[in-house]
């Protein structure tokens, strides 16, 4: 199982979600999707980001542009670096990909949301704009936003973040495989697709899903 703890409000994230999915199709294995708040890793454990982002370097902050336009190119995808608002409070849209995990809805929502946000500049914080993401992901806007205020789906998105920072997470998107193996990052699939073919058939009670013996490829 490959595991990916992610935030909406990070476009390296909207890449990785988009590539990870023909990957793990490749491959023959799961992707369980934990929903976090990158904001509160930030505060935490992070605060360099901030920084960064108040005293930016004028060449990196254009060369970063330009990759970011790179991968997108790369992938297929149109993601506009929001010129509204950046960056954007996600913490409903996050909590809401809580809730929905259990319906198998997660990645209708998420890759919505994503869309909204980074393809046509849409303020994923506001309620008017969840809900059109929510009927974009055939789930009921008005359900999805009572449920986001219940005690239990805020805790259990706080648990995920208190979670990925326990286990030396640092920003979103990180991705675990065979539980104890990170890796950071869009531009970090191809050693993930490497972790995978090395230990193709490392299961476990966490992680049952095994690569099938025509899947596993020798490089």
């Amino acid at each position: 199982m490959i595991e990916v703890f992610f935030d909406c409000s990070s476009p390296w994230t909207y890449l990785a979600f988009h590539n990870l999915k023909p990957l793990a199709a490749e491959l023959g294995v799961a992707i369980r999707w934990r929903p976090i708040l990158v904001g509160g890793i930030f505060n935490t454990i992070n605060p360099s980001v901030y920084a960064g982002r108040e005293r930016p370097v004028p060449a990196k902050a254009a060369y970063m542009g330009k990759d970011l336009q790179d991968w997108a190119r790369q992938a297929g995808l149109t993601i506009i670096f929001p010129p509204t608002v950046f960056p954007v409070n996600s913490v409903k849209a996050m909590r809401a990909c809580m809730l929905l995990e259990p319906e198998g809805k997660l990645e209708a929502f998420a890759r919505a949301a994503f869309e909204a946000y980074f393809g046509r500049d849409e303020d994923i914080s506001r309620d008017e704009v969840l809900e059109g993401v929510c009927r974009a992901a055939g789930v009921e806007p008005a359900r999805v936003l009572a449920g986001i205020a219940e005690p239990a789906i805020k805790a259990a998105l706080k648990a995920n973040t208190d979670e990925l920072i326990a286990r030396g997470g640092f920003g979103s998107p990180t991705i675990f495989v065979h539980g104890d193996d990170m890796y950071f990052g869009n531009d970090r699939l191809p050693l993930v697709r490497a972790a995978m073919l090395r230990r193709p058939y490392a299961a476990s009670a966490n992680s049952p899903i095994a690569i099938p013996p025509e899947k596993h490829h020798s490089r």
